[in-house]
């Protein structure tokens, strides 16, 4: 693969790193009051957009054919929304008494209550030739979940803003979260052939607000002159998120594979990368709301701008080998 053809392929994670660097050399722009307004731009009308974006991209209507496979769904939504959270809370506590950035921790426990992404886990269970009907389904409704359980266990483990009240945190995730994903599936309905047809490019129309959100929430970080990140604690992040990724994923491999488990090959690849990927698209609006007036909003979610690109970069790693040992299990 070329050069050229690499940047292209990776143009998100390059946007990540460029929209953070210009928020350092102007942070005036995209600031709360600034320019860009980002307490109206961002906060309600690129929210809405990427939610609508995603009503009309996901495909409900292909849902119905994974919808009986029910242990599989209870094992990959119990283990991304309440045993992936909780490990992490367990694992916080042990790190409460190091040098790590407290804030970065916050970002941490972030990541581990975010539902699973709508694309990623999708395109890797694909990729190798798992059951992609199941990741589909457990992408899609994992998502619709998030909606309302990703806030609940925010507040559970986090708390919220002092600044925002809980109702108004929840008034808000209604209006810019769940009408515009109705309206977004209500939509799709009447367009659904002209969509097929035309194939709209949904990922990168999504891609390209959340580089926006992300770039008002680096500007905040930068003119606030408060705000301190440690290298050490940085590095020390980056290493426990991959640890943590490969962890999760050979524990749900263990316990999908187990002897007295019903679980096909297939299925087994399904389970193991949408139980352990994470929404960058759905978490990152998210963070936006329930700490709204955060002025740590940006550390908070340094450990999910790492965990995204770290789940594509380790699935990407690990295509081919479990591609090898799903086909010789199916001999």
């Amino acid at each position: 693969m070329g050069l050229l053809e690499r940047l292209r392929k990776e143009w998100f994670i390059l946007g990540i790193v460029l929209v953070i660097a210009v928020a350092r050399l102007e942070p005036g722009v995209g600031v709360k009051g600034g320019p860009l307004k980002p307490e109206i731009t961002i906060t309600y009308i690129a929210v809405s957009a990427i939610f609508f974006n995603s009503g009309l991209s996901l495909k409900t209507e292909e849902l119905t054919s994974a919808l009986m496979h029910v242990k599989l769904h209870l094992f990959v939504q119990i283990f991304t929304l309440v045993f992936f959270p909780t490990a992490i809370w367990v694992f916080l506590q042990l790190l409460s008494i190091t040098p790590i950035n407290e804030w970065l921790l916050k970002g941490l426990q972030t990541v581990g209550c975010m539902p699973p992404p709508v694309s990623s886990a999708v395109i890797l269970t694909k990729a190798v030739g798992g059951n992609e009907a199941a990741a589909i389904f457990n992408s899609a409704f994992g998502s619709f979940l998030g909606i309302v359980i990703t806030p609940l266990l925010l507040l559970l483990f986090l708390g919220s803003s002092s600044s925002v009240p809980f109702t108004s945190i929840f008034s808000q995730l209604f209006m810019t979260v769940v009408v515009p994903l109705i309206i977004g599936q209500i939509v799709r309905r009447y367009i659904k052939d002209w969509l097929e047809r035309k194939k709209p490019p949904f990922g990168a129309i999504s891609s390209c607000v959340l580089l926006m959100i992300i770039y008002t929430t680096f500007c905040d970080t930068f003119a606030n002159p408060n705000i301190d990140l440690d290298k050490f604690s940085l590095i020390i992040i980056v290493f426990i998120i991959f640890s943590v990724q490969m962890s999760f994923m050979f524990l749900t491999f263990l316990f999908s594979t187990r002897n007295d488990s019903t679980f096909t090959p297939a299925d087994t690849v399904a389970i193991v990368f949408c139980s352990t990927h994470k929404s960058l698209t759905l978490g990152i609006p998210m963070l936006k709301i329930v700490f709204a007036g955060y002025e740590h909003l940006s550390l908070i979610s340094v450990p999910l701008l790492i965990y995204h690109p770290a789940q594509i970069l380790l699935g990407s790693l690990l295509v081919p080998t479990i591609k090898s040992w799903m086909v010789s299990r199916q001999k």
